[in-house]
């Protein structure tokens, strides 16, 4: 497998649910004195997502170069379309990300900001309330969405900067040339960034260059884990070399750990727990967040490697869309994010082998029902990559 691009001397900095998050990206956006990137899953039309959205146009009043990406599905499609042109009319340049499906299924399920080229805010945080269900349902949450983001200064802070001017580029009209050097360039990029001692690595998924990047980086990671692995994620449906990843560490002695989400989807649910019964069987530890609604895509391995960032466990994030991750190598950085699973964990319901065997027959039934219409959908969209 290829080795993660990593640079050193940059400080990274946890921040957790939207108390942190919002405030650390408004103020980002407004010390903006020339040029700001954002892209985002979610843009809502909310109390919290109007504040941003202020920030970004009184930000464009005063000369900053503004440029939004949000996704045509995930922000829902009417609230894109109007979002969009309340953007451009106020100075703002927003584009829908693959409308009407123009280049295929993939979303970009991305939560990236870069300002001035000095900061950048990456993580799992889209732009709407985090008291709010972001399923479109409306319902209020008992306690704020459990989620993750990262600010990094440093060098490393270029590449992402990279990552989302290529993005904004490739959704404008680009002939084929255009596009082929835009991709060599990238190239180029990470090479000369590998060529630096380890710290912080950015790590994107797409259906070009990077179709398995972030699954690499896990499988290198449980691969080379010595003593634990604590991995979160709300949907828990990850091909054939993932599971065996997390088995072969477990089984070899590492306190394997997932923290998963449930209560969300029913059939997300059902493929998830068809799962359960051979990984605790090979000693991998499972329990579920129902305290409010887990959002994190995060991880710790180790007492040193830890990463946030938008990629869920399933099919979706890590075969289909655009994703992007930081990988830190630090472990003051761990530690601290470590710290907060942990709390995590002791505010879920570990699921134990005999939970799963006392499942009446019809339900354990549907779970294996559920993850064969999962796999073949997945197997149709990801034209069998998904195992």
């Amino acid at each position: 497998m290829r080795k993660l691009h990593f640079i050193e001397g940059n400080d990274v900095e946890l921040l957790q649910n939207g108390a942190q998050f919002f405030p650390a990206l408004i103020s980002a956006i407004n010390q903006a004195q020339h040029e700001v990137y954002l892209e985002s899953y979610i843009f809502a039309n909310d109390e919290t997502a109007q504040s941003v959205q202020a920030a970004l146009v009184q930000a464009a009043a005063r000369g900053v170069q503004v440029r939004v990406v949000i996704d045509w599905i995930g922000s829902d499609r009417s609230v894109a379309i109007a979002l969009t042109n309340r953007f451009i009319e106020q100075g703002v340049i927003c584009r829908c990300f693959n409308p009407w499906f123009k280049r295929g299924l993939a979303r970009t399920h991305r939560k990236i900001c870069v300002v001035d080229r000095q900061i950048a805010i990456v993580g799992g945080l889209n732009i709407i309330d985090d008291c709010i269900a972001d399923d479109g349902s409306g319902i209020a949450l008992p306690f704020p969405r459990w989620d993750f983001a990262v600010t990094v200064t440093g060098p490393l802070v270029a590449h992402v900067h990279l990552e989302v001017e290529s993005q904004w580029r490739k959704l404008g009209k680009l002939g084929l040339r255009t596009r082929l050097a835009l991709m060599k360039h990238l190239r180029a990029d990470a090479k000369v960034a590998g060529k630096q001692i380890t710290a912080a690595a950015l790590v994107v998924r797409d259906n070009l260059r990077n179709r398995a990047t972030i699954q690499r980086a896990y499988l290198q990671a449980l691969g080379m884990a010595r003593s634990r692995a604590i991995l979160v994620t709300p949907y828990f449906a990850p091909g054939r070399k993932f599971r065996r990843a997390l088995v072969s560490a477990a089984t070899r002695g590492v306190d394997v750990v997932l923290l998963l989400g449930v209560g969300q989807f029913a059939l997300q649910d059902a493929v998830s727990q068809s799962f359960y019964p051979k990984l605790l069987a090979a000693g991998v530890r499972i329990v579920e967040y129902g305290k409010t609604q887990l959002h994190a895509k995060v991880g710790v391995i180790d007492e040193d490697w830890a990463t946030v960032g938008s990629s869920n466990f399933d099919g979706l994030s890590l075969f289909v869309n655009h994703e992007a991750n930081i990988v830190i190598r630090d472990k003051t950085f761990a530690a601290s994010l470590a710290h907060e699973l942990e709390m995590g964990i002791a505010d879920g319901t570990e699921i134990f082998a005999e939970d799963v065997h006392k499942k009446a027959w019809y339900k354990r039934a549907w779970y294996g029902t559920a993850y064969l219409i999962y796999r073949g959908l997945m197997r149709i969209v990801t034209f069998g990559h998904y195992g």
